[in-house]
């Protein structure tokens, strides 16, 4: 009883914010935040094309919060891999540098920046044009103008968002549905093996690495801590 008690207080933040994202998940409200995810998952397969030395010709992201990536090259294996991994461990990552340290003006802007030249050099398309400019303004304008709890509590909202993302959309895309035309059913019509064979694969990773991020990466408390001024001898 004590230690719940105690993770309770540690972490009810982040408690508080877990439910919030699942009360909403099926509102208009995170509808930005879930197209947001879909072009990290984008934006995953496009890396990973360059990475494994393919080009890529259009990245695009809709309203109805799908996407696509054309590309020449690469690793076929790899980038169709990417996708949810990738996704998953960008979520990953914006989530733990948000809980354990104090450099989330930075990497939010890393993310814009990331954003606004994937826009620039990729994207084709109106919607996706803007909202990819219009999501990197607002990361620079955030890490630049406003409070680095902020901030953190945006990286923490993207990172937690995606984590939760991943699984459920593989489970609903290649288990629940696997007659779609997923990453895991082009996967196994190039590679072989059943369609549920990737995506519970995949699945059991996502599982798998959100248990270890939050095993590890926690720590004793994650609770955003609010300051009105700068610490104690530290230069402005």
């Amino acid at each position: 009883m004590q230690q719940i008690k105690r993770f309770c207080v540690g972490h009810w933040q982040l408690m508080l914010l877990t439910g919030l994202i699942f009360a909403l998940w099926s509102t208009p409200v995170v509808i930005p935040l879930k197209i947001l995810i879909v072009l990290l998952h984008e934006l995953s397969h496009a890396g990973m094309t360059l990475l494994t030395g393919g080009a890529v010709e259009s990245l695009s992201i809709n309203p109805q919060q799908g996407g696509e990536v054309l590309s020449r090259g690469g690793n076929r294996f790899l980038t169709l891999s990417a996708g949810y991994c990738g996704s998953l461990m960008i979520g990953v990552t914006l989530f733990v540098l948000a809980l354990r340290t104090n450099w989330d003006r930075y990497v939010m802007t890393l993310l814009a920046g990331v954003i606004l030249v994937a826009t620039a050099l990729y994207v084709r398309e109106l919607f996706a044009f803007a909202f990819g400019i219009v999501t990197g303004g607002l990361m620079i304008g955030s890490a630049k103008y406003m409070p680095l709890s902020l901030n953190d509590l945006v990286l923490r909202v993207i990172g937690l968002s995606s984590m939760i993302f991943v699984p459920y959309d593989i489970f609903s895309d290649t288990i629940a549905r696997s007659y779609l035309r997923s990453d895991a059913r082009m996967l196994a019509e190039e590679f072989g093996g059943p369609t549920l064979f990737w995506g519970g694969a995949w699945f059991a990773i996502a599982l798998a690495v959100i248990g270890l991020c939050l095993r590890h990466g926690l720590g004793h408390d994650s609770n955003i801590k609010l300051r009105r001024g700068p610490p104690k001898n530290q230069r402005t």
